[in-house]
């Protein structure tokens, strides 16, 4: 047992268990074994097929249980099916090598590249610590506080996890319906400028859909382009283009968790039905570096809390008095262009026309939670359609609005029109 189980001591050492001797022998077997309902079949909204993560659990249940040949046999199962899963061969490596003789590493393959082998391990730790913590059912992302009707999906990518979740709104409420290991930019999170190799925080919104035979290989299938930087990015001095979704070229199944300069990479497969699921335009995409989440009741509360926040800032608009609607926004206000708060005050006020009173509703609301960042005040980002009724005229704006929480209070930290 000792022996045919230095690959799951290594990783158990790695996802955080502690525990000594024969142990560790087991205790990603336990891991695997409380995997969600998919693991024995497709996962949630994904078209049945030999999936690759599946199988690999297989292997380690297999090889946790001590029976060598039929891990064996389904680690041969496995590169058939997938032959550039570099990962698979190196598993299926070593049990080869435990045929022979007993083996200290994970990834004892002779002469080896070092750099490959340690990218190989940091892929087998993500993906099993992913199922470790699967997010519970019973919890919605915290980033998720309401989407309009329309919209169908949001994306969020765990940085920390190398994950993308799909959740599908459906009947008010957030449903996790598939999920994917990802690869993000080579020297993590927080991007800030081009050329930093780091993947960005941050919503976004997939704005267009690449075929494959439009980009060059090492894009795979196809490739989702996201709106980085978006108005919050470039308020504060944020710049980099060309942040994607995009697959794998053809000779590499997955990628290392660390391994882009700055894209979301996903095997090749796993991209086809996540394109399949995506609205542009409309499917929003949130980067976290830790997603968290929350209870139905606490994201209820916290809701009705953003939505009361807006109804406060809308009522003011109404009343045309420049200090009550002042007092919605921070004195640290950034709007584009360079324009201060005072301007786009006075923006706002020459829009009403002179009126004493107008009319203003709003509509399609969407409310997120802005990603944690060093350095950063607790976010939200709505966005909204804004009707105003000024005299017999009548005027439609779509709006963006950044509220950051100043002390106890919500402020408008950006605007834009869109």
């Amino acid at each position: 047992m000792v022996c045919l189980c230095t690959q799951l001591r290594f990783i158990a050492r790695r996802i955080g268990y502690k525990a000594s001797s024969a142990a560790l022998g087991v205790v990603v077997a336990a891991s695997v074994m409380a995997t969600p309902a998919w693991a024995n079949g497709s996962k949630p909204g994904v078209p049945a097929r030999l999936d690759p993560e599946i199988m690999l659990i297989d292997v380690y249940k297999a090889l946790a249980a001590n029976r060598l040949r039929d891990a064996q046999a389904k680690a041969d199962a496995l590169v058939a099916a997938y032959p550039t899963f570099r990962l698979g061969h190196l598993v299926r490596g070593d049990l080869l090598l435990l045929h022979t003789r007993p083996i200290k590493t994970f990834g004892a393959a002779p002469n080896a590249p070092a750099d490959k082998l340690n990218n190989l391990r940091d892929e087998a730790i993500v993906r099993l610590k992913s199922l470790r913590e699967r997010p519970d059912p019973e919890m919605i992302p915290r980033a998720i506080l309401q989407m309009r009707d329309d919209q169908k999906n949001v994306l969020l990518v765990d940085a920390k996890r190398s994950r993308l979740y799909v959740y599908q709104r459906v009947n008010g409420q957030f449903k996790l319906t598939s999920d994917y290991y990802i690869s993000q930019g080579r020297l993590g999170v927080n991007k800030f400028k081009e050329g930093d190799q780091k993947t960005p925080l941050g919503v976004y919104y997939i704005t267009a859909r690449l075929p494959g035979a439009r980009l060059p290989e090492f894009y795979g299938p196809g490739a989702l382009p996201i709106n980085y930087p978006n108005e919050w990015d470039k308020a504060n001095g944020r710049s980099g283009s060309g942040i994607w979704l995009h697959g794998t070229p053809s000779d590499s199944y997955s990628r290392p968790p660390l391994s882009s300069d700055g894209c979301v990479v996903l095997t090749n497969p796993d991209l086809k039905e996540l394109s399949a699921s995506v609205e542009i335009g409309n499917t929003p995409v949130i980067i976290s570096e830790d997603l968290k989440f929350v209870s139905k009741a606490k994201w209820d509360a916290d809701r009705q809390a953003a939505n009361k926040m807006l109804e406060s800032w809308r009522a003011d608009l109404e009343t045309t008095d420049p200090e009550l609607l002042r007092r919605h926004y921070s004195r640290n206000f950034k709007a584009m262009r360079g324009q201060n708060l005072n301007n786009w005050l006075d923006k706002v006020q020459q829009s009403n026309l002179g009126a004493r009173k107008i009319g203003v509703s709003l509509r399609d609301v969407t409310l997120f939670r802005y990603p944690d960042q060093k350095d950063q005040k607790e976010l939200i980002v709505a966005a909204f359609t804004q009707e105003a009724t000024i005299g017999k005229g009548r005027h439609v704006t779509r709006k963006r609005q950044y509220w950051a929480k100043e002390g106890a209070q919500w402020k408008i930290v950006s605007e834009v029109n869109l």
